[in-house]
């Protein structure tokens, strides 16, 4: 009952927003219907920090900078942009057509213009809230100095906004890109104060409408978006409908019953029944939908606590490299992809860069492939020929990463290990591996901003768990070096070799077990035209249609 009130209410509520007549056909012609399984907890962009957020701020809120499906910064607020003093100093020129979405905050409830003052502001509060890895990429590089009010950015004028570097840092607009970095009205912010998540105010192409927690989320038309393509103001739809149905079969029959305008996620589907081995649809829904799939930046591993001042790895076989390496060879990762994943993802085979990013070159990395007699030669190597001297390790897997454990758990034992594989709650797996009080994980990496750096910020030896992401505790002066110099330099290709010797290096030393580089799927109803995919895996909105019947 409750879920029919809230699609009679979505009606009424597009209705009001121009919508024309009731005419149920009409109107779902205008609405992109999806479902978040995991649930949506705040529409605060200092909330951003897990993708079910993000899809949706992305929709509400826009920064300096967005990127292209390309990955490509360009223009967003900031109509342009130069760099001064060696890239020390970011001058950004701003659009004078940005307004923040009506609102009872505003003093007559119009929405007002956005100024530079506004980034300077919100930058700030970001600074305060401290979210969640929100402070950590940009704020340690700021100049703290006079001419920044010690804060790092000014605002000179009403259209430019400036941010000064302490030393140099080529990922910095990508950084930016970032949803973290929206620009907030200090209205809707002041009255509306840690509510400001549920009441969200932006300027992006769909504001804020209803929200009933655990059953739908609804955005509707901004009609004084910014963004236009062929002097069309975007968005075209009317509204975005979110439903939050936990159980996955339901919300497929939803999805197959045209409830719903996109499905995404390899969990969201009965895989036996959508997907042929090779990852194409079945003779059965071919043609009936659209299967969007491509690279995602994700890499899934396995991790291994390798600090060798700790008494966990001491005791432990692992604190030898011939057996780490051990594992790398022993692991069949084409059989993970073709068989458990049915054919969604690549192999993990060159290193832990993923495909998508620029810096991915399987030609330069040397990567691990599957040869299970390598992998008990190096375990001979390493004094553990016979099974019987080969002590039991402990694979710690969260509950969300348990459908290949039993697989890995078999190829290790085929090659001489002995192997446990301890199954825990997601909020234990990450208590346990923060705090190093486990030596060997399942984990995965998703790229926060479109570079390597990203991913070779966990290795970094200054970032060690549990302040830092480094939960390998993995500590090499040569890859401290590299890493330090790809930060600081300019140059785009000098800088991917710089990663790919960084990647060969933790290939060589083994901290880490790449086992594939993930991809994104969705299932897309063939009437929705427009949406594009990129390797951030973003879910864009403003340019979607759905064709008429």
């Amino acid at each position: 009952m409750k879920r029919t009130l809230l699609f009679a209410a979505t009606a009424i509520l597009l209705q009001t927003c121009g919508s024309g007549s009731g005419d149920k056909s009409s109107e779902n012609k205008r609405v992109f219907r999806y479902n978040e399984t995991g649930g949506i907890n705040s529409l605060d962009p200092a909330a951003a920090n897990k993708s079910e957020n993000i899809w949706a701020v992305n929709q509400v809120f826009n920064g300096l900078v967005q990127l292209d499906d390309q990955l490509k910064v360009i223009p967003s607020i900031a109509k342009s942009w130069e760099l001064y003093d060696d890239g020390r100093e970011y001058t950004f020129h701003l659009r004078n057509d940005v307004y923040f979405q009506d609102d009872a905050c505003f003093p007559d409830g119009r929405g007002r213009k956005v100024t530079a003052d506004d980034f300077v502001q919100s930058f700030y509060r970001l600074m305060e809230l401290k979210s969640e890895r929100s402070s950590m990429p940009i704020f340690k590089l700021l100049e703290r100095s006079e001419r920044t009010n010690f804060i790092g950015f000014t605002a000179p004028n009403d259209s430019t906004f400036k941010i000064f570097l302490d030393k140099p840092f080529p990922p910095f607009l990508e950084i930016l890109s970032m949803h973290y970095f929206s620009v907030v009205p200090h209205e809707a912010a002041d009255k509306y104060g840690e509510d400001f998540g549920r009441h969200p105010v932006g300027t992006g192409p769909f504001k804020f409408k209803v929200w009933d927690e655990g059953q739908k989320l609804v955005l509707v038309r901004n009609e004084n978006y910014f963004e236009k393509e062929g002097g069309q103001r975007l968005p075209y739809l009317e509204a975005v409908d979110i439903s939050f149905i936990k159980d996955n079969e339901i919300a497929f029959t939803e999805f197959l019953k045209g409830n719903f305008d996109m499905i995404s996620g390899t969990e969201t589907i009965n895989k036996k029944m959508v997907l042929d081995p090779s990852g194409g649809l079945t003779g059965t829904y071919k043609g009936k939908f659209v299967l969007q799939t491509g690279p995602y930046l994700k890499t899934d591993y396995l991790g291994i606590l390798v600090d060798p001042r700790m008494e966990i790895v001491k005791e432990s076989p692992l604190h030898l490299k011939e057996v780490r390496q051990a594992i790398n060879y022993a692991i069949d990762r084409e059989k993970i992809i073709n068989y458990l994943r049915y054919g969604i993802g690549t192999p993990a085979l060159s290193g832990f860069i993923p495909e998508g990013l620029p810096s991915f070159d399987k030609n330069k990395v040397k990567g691990y492939h599957y040869d299970p007699d390598k992998s008990r030669e190096l375990l001979r190597k390493a004094g553990y020929g016979d099974k019987d001297k080969m002590p039991e390790i402990e694979l710690n897997v969260a509950a969300q990463y348990a459908d290949m454990s039993n697989f890995i758990k078999k190829e290790l034992e085929d090659v001489g290990f002995r192997i446990k594989i301890n199954i825990n709650q997601n909020s234990v797996q990450s208590t346990l591996v923060g705090s190093s009080r486990v030596n060997f994980f399942r984990k995965s990496w998703v790229g926060d901003y479109a570079d390597a750096q990203d991913f070779f910020s966990i290795f970094y030896s200054k970032n060690f768990s549990p302040e830092g992401s480094n939960y390998f505790h993995f500590a090499n002066d040569e890859f401290d070096k590299l890493y330090e110099q790809a930060c600081a330099e300019p140059s785009d290709s000098v800088r991917y070799g710089l990663y790919q010797r960084m990647d060969n290096i933790l290939m060589e030393e083994s901290p880490v077990v790449p086992l594939f580089y993930d991809e994104f799927l969705r299932l897309v109803q063939n009437d929705v035209e427009g949406l594009t995919t990129n390797p951030m895996n973003l879910l864009n909105l403003k340019r979607v249609k759905k064709k008429a019947e």
